[in-house]
């Protein structure tokens, strides 16, 4: 059996083996610091209080070490770690088709509230996509404009492969900075296929 058959037949069956790490500084654990038991989604790494698992692996985090991802550890959520925090819902004009649609997830600042951000509002929040496109905001901008982590777009989980699954996203028609602009502008710190933050005190 190959390495990837192996792995591939591990996954089918369940098994996971993530090391669980404290929070960082004082050692007291953090509540929410147990790692993911599901697969991790999403990864905050950088300026934060708590952490999940441990420094970025070459071998086996390809995506993030391809775009020159680095930690010596970070804070991981999953999709039912996501799912069961407060969702706000939305209903934007995507650019994709022009019409409005219903998207849910919890607000991004509440997200890295949990991974121990923070709180200065000049904080610089770096979003990353799968496809590598990343955009440079601050946690004063992320409140003012209430960013998502979406989930759900009317009322479906979203895909990989698709627009998901999770979206950093904001209500561009109610913001009167963006709701003016032409829709294709609307949503250029808005990436889909979030996977990675960083979090970096200004």
């Amino acid at each position: 059996m190959n390495k990837r058959q192996f792995l591939t037949r591990a996954v089918a069956l369940g098994v996971t083996a993530t090391p669980v790490f404290g929070a960082t500084g004082a050692g007291a654990k953090h509540p929410a610091c147990a790692a993911a038991a599901a697969p991790a989604l999403l990864t905050i790494s950088g300026a934060i209080k708590h952490t999940n698992r441990g420094a970025l692996d070459p071998a086996f985090d390809q995506l993030m070490a391809k775009q020159l991802v680095k930690f010596p550890a970070a804070y991981t959520f999953d999709y039912p770690s996501l799912t069961s925090m407060p969702a706000v819902t939305i209903r934007p004009t995507i650019e994709y088709d022009a019409k409005q649609h219903t998207l849910s997830g919890p607000l991004l600042a509440n997200v890295l509230d949990q991974a121990g951000m923070p709180a200065a509002g000049d904080t610089k929040i770096s979003l990353r996509a799968v496809d590598g496109y990343a955009v440079l905001t601050t946690l004063d901008n992320l409140r003012a404009w209430r960013f998502i982590v979406a989930t759900h777009m009317d009322g479906k989980p979203m895909p990989l492969g698709g627009l998901g699954p999770l979206w950093a996203i904001y209500d561009a028609d109610n913001i009167p900075e963006l709701a003016s602009r032409p829709l294709k502008d609307r949503f250029v710190l808005s990436p889909w296929g979030l996977y990675q933050i960083q979090v970096s005190e200004a």
